[in-house]
């Protein structure tokens, strides 16, 4: 709704951004579905709906990964076929787009939720983060024809599944995950780790442990060979497109220029855009030892390398960056200080806590190690190596640190949300005098309801935390549906 009101009153910006020409009339039912949801199909969306509809045309559309625009694909021909006499294919696209990410957001959250629960081992924490995650900064590529809810409830999930203990169906949506997002790779830490800790804590079981390990070469070996499969398994789809594209642009021309429609034609002529299997040079990436194409147009078409953002003149996009950067600093930090020792032994040493049978629960427990590693590792590779305005989304569709600090600050520091319970502070006691559950009348059972409807009385670190949530959703539907600069 927002984003349509934003459409009807602000004028879109004329950006240089890809803009592909429709190849048919709209009929008075594809305007309509325009004008609702259109404001959902600016910038990359166009690249995700232009794939689904017609395919890797152009080299530069090889930078978005294949899974999410074939599930749009899928639901166009698929479920929404009844609706082809109404309306055109991009119009079936756009609504399947907004379908599905609707799901997809949903199931993230509900993942989000139960991966907190295990993890963190605070309801109340892990409920406060997924509502989070409900109003994320990153909300509008949640909701427009981007491929970060689908990757959030993919990654969230596997992360669920892998700390219940899960391998091979967190390795299944691990390497769904890789096929929907390039970022999805470095998700095979996460195994590596967790086959890592399982043998090194086997190893500290107690006395003598060693001579109780049965053939401790064959359960390195086993351990080994398993984390290396299930890697392999994350990178298989990237790998596999990588050689699609390779057969689609290095290969012999196929004559397909005979059947791309002319205005097609006419815009790769205008742009500059290289077509798919035609004749002539081939692309430099082509001669390459190992030819990636996803690297080459990062490097080529959108400028991403290290330290190449660092311009004076990008001073408002490091600015734009700024909270989500000094929050998952802060994390880090926070984390570091609180476990220094299990920080310095990478989590593999049990510690005095674990042995004794009563681990540390919350953010700063044992279980979130691995979890902050992952999103310090992401914050240093966006910040320095990519186009850093991203980093809002790139961390708020790969991480669930980012809701769980922020849910953390809430609950420890905010006195609204303090009750009698083991998810609350030791001497909290709940300022309204009921407990964040209560279904009283007029009293919401949502925290973020009541810590909204009563702003003033809430700490200036909770109007912070909210406020950068409030203002980044808001925002983001603002700018980013009339082609306007955002993160």
């Amino acid at each position: 709704i927002f984003q349509a009101v934003f459409n009807l009153l602000i004028p879109d910006h004329a950006a240089d951004a890809f803009s592909p020409p429709r190849l048919s009339e709209p009929s008075p039912w594809d305007v309509l579905v325009e004008w609702l949801l259109g404001g959902l199909s600016r910038w990359d969306a166009e690249h995700f709906l232009f794939i689904a509809e017609h395919g890797y045309l152009y080299e530069h559309n090889c930078a978005f990964l294949p899974l999410y625009p074939l599930s749009l694909w899928a639901v166009a021909r698929g479920a929404l076929w009844p609706l082809q006499r109404l309306l055109r294919l991009r119009s079936r696209l756009l609504l399947s787009a907004v379908l599905l990410n609707s799901l997809f957001s949903a199931l993230a959250a509900a993942a989000l939720y139960e991966l907190g629960r295990v993890a963190l081992r605070r309801r109340r924490v892990a409920f406060l983060a997924a509502l989070l995650f409900s109003l994320s900064p990153a909300n509008v590529f949640m909701a427009a024809a981007y491929s970060e809810s689908m990757f959030a409830s993919l990654a969230f999930g596997a992360m669920w599944q892998l700390e219940k203990g899960q391998s091979w169906l967190s390795g299944l949506l691990f390497s769904l995950a890789s096929g929907a997002r390039a970022n999805g790779l470095i998700n095979a830490g996460f195994f590596l780790y967790s086959q890592g800790k399982r043998f090194a804590l086997q190893l500290q079981v107690g006395p003598g442990s060693l001579r109780k390990l049965p053939l401790l070469w064959k359960q390195v070996l086993s351990l080994a060979s398993s984390a290396v499969l299930m890697s392999a398994g994350i990178f298989l789809p990237f790998a596999v497109f990588q050689y699609y594209a390779y057969v689609r642009f290095c290969g012999p021309g196929t004559g397909l220029d005979r059947t791309i429609p002319k205005p097609l034609l006419q815009l790769a002529q205008d742009k500059g855009y290289r077509l798919a299997a035609m004749d002539g040079a081939k692309p430099p990436w082509c001669s390459q030892r190992v030819p990636v194409v996803y690297s080459y147009i990062q490097d080529t078409y959108w400028n991403v390398g290290f330290l190449r953002y660092f311009e004076l003149r990008q001073i408002p996009n490091f600015l734009l960056a700024l909270p989500v950067t000094l929050l998952v600093s802060w994390a880090a930090w926070t984390y570091v200080s609180t476990n220094p020792q299990h920080c310095l032994t990478l989590g593999l040493e049990r510690s005095k806590s674990e042995e004794e049978e009563k681990p540390r629960d919350g953010f700063c427990c044992p279980a979130a190690f691995v979890y902050v590693v992952h999103a310090t590792a992401l914050l240093a590779f966006g910040f320095f190596c990519m186009h850093v305005q991203v980093l809002t989304r790139f961390l708020g569709s790969s991480s669930p640190i980012l809701y769980w600090f922020s849910a953390h600050l809430l609950q420890e520091h905010e006195p609204l949300l303090w009750s009698t319970g083991t998810d609350n502070p030791p001497s909290g006691r709940s300022v309204l005098g009921k407990s964040p559950g209560s279904c009283e009348e007029g009293t919401p059972d949502n925290p973020v309801v009541r810590l909204l409807l009563n702003w003033r009385l809430i700490t200036p670190l909770s109007k912070g935390i909210l406020g950068f949530f409030l203002c980044y959703w808001l925002l983001g539907l603002l700018l980013h549906c009339n082609f306007l600069p955002w993160t």
